[in-house]
């Protein structure tokens, strides 16, 4: 085997193996039937709150979206107010979890208006542990923040350029995951009246 040829396979080798690492790494996603990840949380107060503990006081709806700087994440969440009193009624409460920082989170537009909690998972830790995240190309956070005033490290506090997909989890008492939706087309969500569907 001449030289080239060699370092070409070597290269090839290497970085198969690299992906194949990557990938055995990476989360999987949570699934209907798993046991919520043990993830601590910050509230607007910046006081930590740990999610297995929230849904054993109440079963929960728990939402997680981009951020408050997303409109179809604060379309979302507004449509969901409209819902939430049936969702309480049905015994569940509403976790929306987003890589907003804890002052960011008084940002978000119609925040009076929501009555729910949201939570700071600025670290991505609760969104890696789910299986959900995705990081954003350095092009389009520059993109971001030039074209359209979008700064995702003022949002989160964070350098990492980690989202979550857009996701609905249904929890029971004991942390298991009862009902699961997920879609990476960010522009996609899941109907409000779908989520009080599959608590019902």
């Amino acid at each position: 085997m001449n030289l080239t040829l060699r370092k070409t396979t070597t290269n090839f080798l290497l970085s198969a193996a690299f992906t194949l690492n990557a990938l055995a790494e990476e989360p999987k996603q949570a699934a209907v039937g798993d046991h919520i990840p043990d993830v601590t949380l910050r509230t607007a107060e910046s006081a930590e709150l740990k999610l297995r503990d929230a849904v054993k006081s109440k079963p929960a709806v728990v939402i997680f979206y981009r951020g408050g700087w997303c409109p179809f994440c604060t379309r979302h969440l507004m449509a969901l107010a409209k819902v939430e009193k049936d969702i309480t009624s049905a015994g569940y409460q509403i976790l929306a979890i987003s890589p907003d920082q804890p002052a960011k989170i008084a940002e978000t537009p119609n925040r009076n208006s929501l009555s729910y909690t949201l939570l700071s998972d600025s670290d991505m830790d609760a969104a890696k542990a789910f299986g959900i995240t995705f990081k954003v190309p350095e092009e389009l956070v520059t993109k971001y923040k030039t074209d359209y005033q979008i700064d995702l490290e003022a949002a989160s506090g964070k350098t990492h350029h980690l989202l979550p997909h857009p996701a609905v989890f249904i929890v029971d008492q004991t942390g298991i995951i009862r009902f699961v939706h997920v879609n990476p087309d960010y522009k996609t969500r899941l109907d409000p009246a779908e989520i009080l569907k599959a608590v019902r």
